[in-house]
């Protein structure tokens, strides 16, 4: 009987675990994998920034996961238990909720995070939050309301509250989202009429003193005045206190001003299946030792957001970016192998490779091998290097393709709606009659 491996995500470090699983399946018929995704899709996060703005289309960014993997399984569903005495995992899936037990005899966790609102009053209720397509859409469909909505609003203290959009986080997903809109307001303004770029605000809240600490000295300067000189206003060494009733913005220094929009990017957490699996956790994310297995198992494993991965090289612990997440879902898939081989796992090693930020209107900043880059050059480098790591050539084409689009064309302006009526039966019934 073949050994059964359960993936449970389909984030970066899921999907290459699966990638690696299926170059294996090749040649090996003694296995079998089951990928376990909520979506039936892979979603390129780098770039949901763009199609916040319009610079992409909705459809650009995500992959078919079956599109990917032919001879993994997938289901499109959720995990909802994990029993490691007795090696099976409960998994959810239809509109009914109906579960299948599922046994492993490994299982790999790369179930990535979840947005940490910190108990901070008015969030998890009135924030937009930037780590999903949906989110991505939704932010797009705030703003063009917003425009919409203030462009007849006669009453200018309103005016003011619906075209204020704060962000809050300084790290990429917020500077990247706060020069995004920054850019797609001053575009958009050009078609309505009773609205002035005095009147939008853009406004980005950062707890650090420069934005952009992952990339450490000068980059963060850089960015911070390259967006300031474009309209966006930066409050350093602040942070976002409270959004009551999704209006009035508190900062932790007393200050306040009301806001029609705030999009919160300023904390992760683990996912919450990990707090109820019996293994050792620090900062709620799985301890694992250098191979990645979870600390305290012989047969669990996990990488990427909800794992705390030890750097044996260089002491600390590796930061939970996406290029490591690559690295350590094709790494886990060998160690699983070597394990079902009778061989020892090998130790995990990477060394971050470079780190990159689009500052909008051409314009970037990034860290490559230690040498800085800014301006143009990191801007094209990070649509560069991005294009080349978005999986399938379809993709690849699509995305080249609206980006010189967008060199041809103003933004789209279209909100996304997915709501649909449906009629009453009565009502559905005197359709039919009149169309026979």
């Amino acid at each position: 009987m073949p050994s059964r491996i359960v993936i449970l995500g389909g984030g970066f470090g899921g999907l290459y675990a699966a990638l690696a699983f299926e170059k294996a399946l090749r040649r090996r018929d003694d296995l079998e994998v089951v990928l376990v995704n909520e979506d039936n899709f892979f979603l390129f996060t780098p770039m949901l920034h763009e199609v916040a703005a319009s610079d992409l289309d909705v459809t650009t960014i995500v992959n078919p996961i079956r599109k990917l993997v032919s001879r993994v399984r997938f289901f499109c569903g959720t995990c909802r238990e994990v029993d490691l005495e007795r090696s099976t995992v409960r998994l959810v899936h239809g509109d009914d909720g109906h579960d299948h037990e599922v046994a492993f005899d490994h299982l790999i966790c790369a179930l990535g995070s979840v947005t940490n609102f910190h108990g901070v009053p008015g969030l998890e209720r009135h924030a937009l939050t930037m780590k999903s397509l949906g989110d991505a859409i939704a932010v797009r469909n705030r703003v063009i309301a917003s425009l919409e909505e203030a462009d007849f609003e006669c009453c200018a203290s309103q005016r003011s509250r619906l075209l204020t959009f704060v962000v809050a986080g300084g790290g990429f997903a917020g500077v990247e989202t706060a020069a995004s809109i920054n850019d797609f307001l001053h575009e958009a303004l050009a078609f309505y009429p009773n609205l002035t770029r005095a009147e939008c605000r853009v406004e980005l809240v950062h707890s650090g003193d420069v934005i952009l600490p992952e990339l450490r000295g000068s980059l963060g300067e850089y960015a911070q005045r390259k967006l300031g000189e474009r309209g966006v206003t930066i409050r350093t060494g602040v942070r976002v206190a409270g959004y009551d009733e999704g209006r009035t913005v508190r900062l932790s220094n007393g200050e306040s001003f009301e806001a029609g929009t705030l999009i919160w990017t300023a904390g992760t957490a683990a996912h919450p299946l990990c707090s109820s699996l019996p293994c050792a956790r620090e900062r709620g994310r799985l301890k694992v030792d250098g191979s990645l297995r979870v600390e305290g198992t012989t047969n669990v494993w996990a990488l990427g957001d909800c794992a705390l991965v030890p750097n044996v090289a260089r002491g600390g612990f590796h930061p939970p970016t996406a290029q490591h997440a690559i690295r350590e879902g094709t790494h886990v898939a060998r160690n699983v192998l070597a394990a079902l081989d009778g061989r020892a796992p090998t130790p995990f090693r990477f060394r971050t490779i470079g780190q990159l930020a689009s500052l909008g209107r051409r314009t970037g900043v990034a860290n490559i091998l230690g040498v800085n880059f800014s301006g143009f050059i990191a801007w094209w480098m990070w649509r560069t290097i991005y294009l080349a790591k978005l999986p399938r050539f379809e993709k690849k084409v699509r995305v080249a393709l609206d980006w010189t689009l967008d060199v041809l064309f103003s933004k789209d302006l279209v909100q996304l709606r997915a709501a649909t009526r449906v009629a009453p039966p009565s009502e559905a019934v005197r359709i039919l009659a009149e169309s026979t």
